[in-house]
């Protein structure tokens, strides 16, 4: 007799046992209770006991069936080699496929590839595969993607007659699918004599993983031949695969009609086909629908809940996710990192930072700042909230960084100014075998702009060569804007035109072109974006306005403004404000006075033009009236926009036209009093107020009183005063300085000269331009143009 001391579980299922009877040495008399016991065990302890129960009264090896159920239990729990040790102690009493069968299934259970050696040693013994032995070695083909070999068990599946079983042709069906494709996939289908439900659903989810285009049809087609078929119909796990597919593509109208069957069928109440309704309904942009399925719902479950939130945020809705949100949070349903996941970018949308604080101390409360997807939001909310230090502390405490976590890191600093750190993350990602895709590539390639080093841009497009991400369109659009960034226009013209282009692709080069001596391009491609059929927006339109503005080709300007007020693009203030620049540049101040005066909206760009347009023709008067009236002193004229660097810049340039000398140093002191820190512009501005009216002594006290290096700027409207005076010792000063730092301007080398000549000293000023050759700056010729009317 065999006295049971029982400390696990295995004790309440053996209770009844022992109380009736005790064990036996005779190995036939336990069979029925043994083998569920084996069968059922909770853990490789009570697998070993149930093993040492079998050896002591005498089951193994001889049991074939027992010997099976401690292989299974032993690989579920992480044993594999005493499964296999059972199989080989077992094996010599086996007269069928059974136990070969189990060892195979069991392989695959604890993740051992034995890359068919028992298949093979099956075969070689002669042991005939039944139809149970082809799907666990398909599945392993499919696993490791073995196709030749899974090609060589189709071959015997046929030459033993399988070839007509269902469950064999569903897994040579899975095979193909996953690890040949479609063509291979449908030949299987087509040529299987039977097909169950699990056939059809499985060719379905073939064509749903497929990138060939056209699957959706083919996918919906399948779907209603299952509807319309007499034996087999479409079951849940159809409707959850479809529905996907359906939300992926925004159809409303097949999601609906599959609603419709859903409903017919009363496979409503099933959790997993509600929340696949809700996702369809809400990424085809249904949400009376998508609220109506989620109000019906019997039972819900925290899918339920996150897919109504991702909808509505799919949808733009932000304010109605939150509040569901919040709704959730009411019903007593504690969000997962899912819904946490989901929420945190729609409170980056409302700039609802502080909710967001309190959803990253919920996450940590709750523990979920580990999960990869919550950490990885988290990052991306402070970034966009522009609190660099705070996403940096979030990245450092993720310990399992994925390529998402740094590509948001990336951005965190590309987004933030930090463009030399952004850099540095992304050498910092490659030495811990993270490969940069395209999405890092994308969000480093404005930060090498920003900063205009181009070799750094360089690396980056090699990179993008390498990786084969060259070709895809917001790659080289970042790739042509990082170029025109850089000024190297040739570089982005020739990844323009070795590139798939889209309208950002044309706004990108036209508005580079549209800043330089080559306008006229901007103008050319502008054309050639029309005759391609590319619909212009505003960015388009603004900037080949800039590009007449600057060539003052008034014509083509107008042209292109009534086609903007055409197609209400007019009404666009950055099409607006291109208008009224072309007109202040090509001297029409009339008409930028009535396209100023008819703006529905102004923002300080569109103040700042006005003034500076009528301080370059010398209405100094009027400039100033426009500029305090933009301070609100004209109550007519308030449109409560605050005076910016730029709007200082312009009205401190009238006053040194105009000799304003007091009302300009009172405007200088009023910007600092508005917390606006003047620039080496706005110094620049100030040296030449004071250089045009002679108060040289003061220029030169605001030049040594900067508190940092003047610039070329500052530099040059001091030379500029000091020819209007003739102040020779103090423009060499000046001269020597700027020399220095624009050794290549030949503005500044002809600006010496005039002043040498005009005070008669010919000698110095054939000096200056003997040092032009030398250094090899020549003078860019003038010139003038004129637009010829056609009548006619």
């Amino acid at each position: 007799m065999y006295n049971l001391r029982r400390t696990s579980i295995l004790s309440g299922k053996l209770t009844s046992f022992q109380k009736t009877r005790s064990f036996s040495t005779n190995p036939h008399q336990y069979t029925h209770n043994i083998l569920p016991l084996c069968a059922s065990t909770k853990s490789l302890q009570q697998t070993q006991q149930s093993h040492a129960i079998a050896l002591t009264n005498g089951y193994l090896p001889n049991s074939i069936s027992i010997s099976a159920a401690l292989i299974l239990q032993y690989a579920t729990y992480g044993d594999p080699s005493t499964s296999h040790l059972l199989f080989h102690q077992s094996v010599s009493y086996s007269r069928s496929a059974f136990l070969w069968n189990t060892i195979t299934r069991a392989n695959s259970i604890a993740g051992v590839y034995d890359g068919f050696k028992v298949y093979n040693l099956m075969i070689r013994s002669g042991v005939r595969p039944d139809d149970h032995t082809f799907p666990f070695v398909l599945k392993v083909c499919t696993d490791y993607y073995e196709v030749w070999k899974g090609k060589e068990v189709h071959g015997l599946v046929w030459k033993l007659g399988f070839g007509s079983d269902v469950f064999v042709g569903n897994t040579l069906l899975r095979f193909y699918g996953e690890c040949s494709g479609l063509n291979d996939a449908e030949k299987v289908f087509d040529e299987m004599s039977q097909r169950d439900v699990v056939s059809w659903n499985t060719l379905i989810a073939v064509c749903s993983n497929s990138s060939i285009m056209g699957c959706y049809n083919k996918v919906i087609t399948l779907f209603r031949d299952m509807v319309y078929a007499d034996k087999v119909k479409p079951n849940v796990v159809t409707v959850v695969t479809v529905l996907p597919m359906c939300a992926a593509v925004e159809d409303r109208v097949i999601t609906s009609e599959i609603h419709c069957y859903v409903t017919k069928m009363g496979f409503g109440c099933h959790v997993t086909v509600s929340n696949a309704l809700i996702d369809a309904y809400g990424k085809s942009g249904d949400l009376k629908a998508c609220k109506r399925v989620f109000n019906e719902m019997t039972e819900k479950n925290d899918v339920s809940w996150n897919a109504v939130i991702t909808s509505l945020a799919h949808m733009d809705r932000q304010q109605d996710a939150v509040d569901f949100f919040k709704s959730m949070i009411e019903e007593g349903v504690v969000p997962n990192p899912v819904a946490v996941s989901s929420i945190l970018p729609v409170l980056v949308e409302l700039e609802y930072r502080q909710w967001g604080i309190e959803l990253h101390a919920f996450s940590v409360r709750r523990r979920m700042e580990s999960d990869i997807f919550v950490a990885n939001s988290l990052l991306d909310m402070y970034a966009k909230f522009a609190c660099p230090v705070k996403a940096s502390t979030v990245f450092d405490n993720i310990d399992r960084k994925n390529v998402i976590t740094w590509n948001a890191m990336v951005a965190n600093y590309a987004q933030n100014g930090l463009e030399s750190l952004a850099l540095h993350a992304v050498r910092a990602m490659q030495t811990r075998d993270h490969v940069p895709n395209a999405v890092t590539l994308t969000n480093i390639l404005p930060a090498c702009a920003r900063i205009g080093i181009i070799s750094y841009g360089k690396e980056v497009h090699a990179r993008s060569i390498r990786g084969g991400f060259d070709s895809q369109l917001f790659i080289s659009n970042a790739l042509i804007d990082m170029y025109a960034k850089c000024g190297n226009l040739n570089l982005a013209r020739k990844v323009f035109n070795v590139s798939y282009k889209d309208r950002v692709s044309y706004n990108t080069l036209i508005s580079a072109y549209s800043h330089t001596n080559t306008s006229f391009e901007s103008l050319t491609l502008f054309r050639e974006m029309l005759l391609k059929g590319l619909e212009p927006d505003a960015i388009s339109y603004s900037s080949a306005l800039s590009a007449c503005a600057n060539m003052t080709e008034i014509k083509n300007g107008k042209e292109i403004h009534g086609v903007c007020v055409k197609t209400l693009l007019y009404n666009h203030l950055i099409v607006s404000n291109s208008v009224l620049d072309l007109y202040t540049k090509c001297g029409r101040i009339d008409l930028a006075q009535k396209v100023f005066d008819e703006m529905p909206k102004r923002d300080a760009a569109s103040w700042n033009t006005i003034i500076m347009g009528y301080g370059m023709r010398g209405e100094i008067d009027t400039a100033i009236n426009l500029f305090e009236a933009m301070k609100g002193d004209n109550r007519d004229h308030v449109d409560h926009v605050k005076c910016d660097s730029i709007t200082y810049i312009a009205v401190l340039s009238v006053c040194s036209h105009g000799g304003l000398v007091d009302l300009g140093k009172k405007y200088f002191e009023e910007m600092k009093e508005h917390n606006i820190e003047p620039t080496q512009m706005h110094y620049a501005c100030m040296v030449d107020l004071l250089g045009r009216a002679g108060l040289m002594d003061e220029a030169v006290e605001m030049i040594n009183g900067l508190g940092m290096e003047a610039d070329a700027n500052v530099w040059g409207s001091l030379l500029g005063a000091c020819r209007i005076h003739g102040n020779i010792e103090l423009g060499q000063w000046a001269a020597d300085r700027i020399l220095k730092m624009k050794p290549g301007h030949s503005g500044y080398y002809m600006l010496l000269s005039n002043m040498y000549a005009e005070a008669g000293r010919w000698y110095e000023a054939d000096k200056v331009r003997e040092l032009m050759k030398f250094r090899g700056v020549y003078k860019n010729p003038g010139f003038s143009c004129v637009q010829q009317a056609h009548n006619g």
